[in-house]
């Protein structure tokens, strides 16, 4: 058995927290271990090429049974999607109650609170951790990396310090590349570098991993001993998805001023929270649909598969706004699958051009940092390309979407008019016969 130590900081009393040996890491999912994505059918180490085997040193661990630490879990989306590439669960971390409610159901390992409390860590290949984005996040409060939320990323670095783990594995917002001139990605990789771990990151886009969701997050993994770029580069798809006639259009309706995230096909970035301060699901219009129905909402089953989740993954936790924050928060499990494989059977990294990462220039979306090696890559947001069987249009069919109510499409109808925003004359004339519609009753 392995232990974990956390203190209370009410009682002041530390206990050991028993990591048990589960049959299987999560309710819902299988240990079978999965094969690496084949968008690059090569693998590490080439044994065509030893000369490059230096320049990439990483060991596989497909024969080897490999664990991780969930920390800042929420409803598990990442941990999930590295159940479903093999890798076991040994422990949990989650303060808010609704989020580790629905890990206590979902998963068979052991859940702790408040990670200021987390005193060490069980023995683990992969420490994973989504850290809050609220003060990174445009619809959040942009304080920064030191704000109260986002800044509790230094507790993650306090216990991989401690028991560094062959792999740290981060996720959040792109805005950690931009706001405040880069802080937030400046703060973590100097404190990568100055503690002698290299480092990788890059922006993912959700869509690209079978689910009907925009959702471009940035990834960054560690290590003190391998090379992280033979798991974020070693695929690459390139290009852009053939266009097609879609059959329905996402947008948000809590917005309508600056912008509406029109997705074609697809919703917009599931959010915890929105510009009018509630968390809710988009909207979406049907142009096929009967007035009166052709602008919905996704139902909350919806949602947890736009995220990667079997419907009613958050079922019993909390209201439906609360859920709607769960899901708004997650991370994508297909993404975390194929982040999982390839931290379990490394690749070879893909050939794209590369330069220098210079000190006050914009951070790129992609970049890594090996034995004092820095550099910008020059790779897409599209490791991979599966293609989702359900349109967007039969998942909200299949998991009953809701009519957008009066009140909600009359305001954001009235934000657009107003707004200097290029708009679909379609469009505009759907709403305006939703309204109609629901008037008459």
């Amino acid at each position: 058995m392995a232990h974990a130590s956390y203190t209370s900081r009410r009682s002041g009393l530390t206990t050991a927290v028993v990591v048990r040996r589960a049959a299987s890491p999560c309710n819902w999912t299988s240990r079978t271990r999965v094969s690496p994505w084949r968008s690059s059918e090569r693998r590490f180490p080439v044994s065509d090429e030893p000369e490059r085997r230096l320049d990439y040193s990483t060991t596989s661990l497909e024969d080897a049974r490999v664990r991780s630490v969930g920390l800042f879990s929420g409803i598990g989306g990442l941990e999930l999607g590295l159940c479903d590439a093999g890798i076991e669960t040994e422990l949990l971390c989650e303060y808010w109650e609704p989020a580790a409610d629905t890990l206590r159901r979902r998963f068979d390992a052991p859940v702790v609170g408040d990670i200021r409390e987390l005193r060490s860590l069980p023995t683990a290949d992969i420490v994973a951790a989504g850290f809050p984005c609220t003060d990174l996040s445009q619809v959040g409060r942009t304080a920064g990396i030191s704000g109260d939320e986002s800044g509790l990323i230094r507790e993650v670095f306090r216990l991989v310090a401690d028991t560094p783990p062959t792999w740290l594995v981060l996720e959040n917002v792109p805005n950690m590349l931009t706001l405040q001139g880069g802080s937030p990605i400046r703060h973590v990789t100097e404190w990568l570098d100055e503690n002698g771990w290299n480092w990788a990151y890059r922006t993912v886009d959700s869509r690209h991993f079978g689910v009907r969701q925009r959702r471009r997050r940035v990834f960054l993994v560690a290590s003190k001993t391998q090379d992280p770029r033979t798991v974020l580069f070693a695929d690459e798809t390139g290009g852009s998805s053939a266009q097609k006639r879609h059959t329905a259009y996402g947008f948000y309706w809590t917005e309508g001023n600056r912008g509406i995230g029109w997705g074609e096909g697809v919703v917009p970035t599931l959010k915890g929270g929105s510009k009018l301060g509630i968390a809710s699901p988009p909207a979406v219009w049907i142009p096929s649909a009967e007035d009166g129905r052709a602008i919905c909402r996704p139902s909350i089953a919806a949602g947890e598969r736009l995220q990667g989740f079997r419907a009613g993954w958050t079922d019993g936790s909390g209201t439906l706004g609360e859920r709607w924050k769960l899901v708004g928060n997650a991370v994508t499990v297909p993404v975390a699958k194929w982040l999982g494989s390839r931290l379990v059977a490394p690749g070879y990294p893909v050939d794209v051009d590369r330069r220098a990462l210079t000190p006050g220039r914009r951070w790129p979306f992609a970049a890594s940092s090996v034995a004092g090696n820095r550099e910008a890559w020059s790779i897409g947001e599209r490791p991979v390309d599966k293609r989702s069987g359900v349109s967007l249009m039969n998942l909200l069919d299949r998991y009953t979407a809701e009519p957008l109510s009066l009140g909600a499409t009359s305001g954001f109808t009235k934000r657009l008019k107003a707004s200097t925003l290029r708009r679909d004359d379609r469009f505009v004339a759907a709403l305006d016969a939703h309204i109609a519609a629901l008037t008459a009753g």
